[in-house]
């Protein structure tokens, strides 16, 4: 489907723990939208940053009795996201999307294990809601640094049938990496399907995991997509044919074949983080 342009009105703005969350009136994008896809936005006056910058999609409200509108989940880190976190009600935000390939939800009614680290969490919210509109079991494993870089725990124990938590330095939840308590958990619930989002050597070894446990892994990667169109190539992953595992690799856009994509299929070594593939 071919994004859409608008001018959207700042209909809300919240703190979420160490990150900010912004509700955008897109009825437009909120209708075309699916989990896992992301908007480019771009806001205010200052063009020393000509580039919009990419979000996910936490959540939407289709048009009809509500308005129509996107939230997106950020963290500051630069010039672009400090104007985004310093918008007012009803400033206007240029967005475009919805971009990118989205989630693939399981053909049946299956269990998920949503894998969340940083306000990458965020993205799965979405794709929590679809899944559980398709009668899925949904539990989620959520990790972060530190307590305060958690994203919304509470929200994550609300939609899912169960939490498990991490944390680096152990403020919040089990000490530990995300992907520690991973393998027990895909025995114990039975998982039938693993998404992830969150940082890239994160997102490796949960599809290194999965695949050892034979459990499909879909991630969605955190990659500088400058336009969002496939134009500039600044986003570009290697993946290559499991099936062959000797062939060279080929450079994917992010924006366009993904952000999400089969965790077996990326190069994770050429990025030089652990293989994807099961230890012989």
């Amino acid at each position: 489907m071919t994004p859409v342009r608008e001018a959207c009105e700042v209909l809300g703005r919240r703190r979420v723990g160490a990150y900010h969350a912004l509700t955008l009136v897109a009825p437009r994008i909120a209708e075309a939208a699916s989990p896992g896809q992301f908007v480019e936005l771009l806001a205010g006056e200052d063009r020393s940053f000509l580039l919009r910058r990419p979000f996910s999609i936490q959540r939407v409200e289709r048009a009809g009795a509500a308005l129509g509108t996107v939230e997106v989940v950020f963290d500051v880190v630069g010039p672009g996201t400090r104007t985004l976190a310093e918008l007012r009600l009803h400033d206007l935000v240029d967005a475009l999307g919805p971009l990118g390939r989205p989630f693939t939800p399981p053909a049946e009614p299956a269990r998920c294990l949503l894998v969340g680290g940083g306000y990458g969490t965020a993205a799965l919210f979405f794709l929590a809601d679809e899944l559980r509109a398709r009668h899925c079991r949904v539990d989620f494993l959520v990790g972060a640094a530190t307590a305060a870089r958690l994203f919304d725990a509470m929200e994550a124990r609300r939609l899912g049938h169960t939490l498990t938590v991490t944390t680096d330095d152990g403020s919040a939840g089990q000490r530990g990496l995300v992907t520690d308590p991973l393998p027990a958990l895909l025995g114990r619930l039975r998982t039938g399907h693993v998404y992830a989002c969150g940082p890239m050597p994160m997102l490796a070894a949960v599809s290194r995991v999965a695949g050892r446990h034979g459990v499909p892994c879909q991630v969605a990667v955190e990659e500088l997509m400058a336009c969002g169109t496939g134009i500039c190539f600044s986003c570009v992953v290697p993946v290559g044919n499991p099936a062959r595992p000797g062939d060279p690799a080929r450079m994917a856009r992010s924006c366009l074949e993904g952000p999400v994509f089969d965790g077996a299929v990326i190069a994770w070594g050429e990025l030089g983080l652990a293989a994807a593939e099961p230890a012989p």
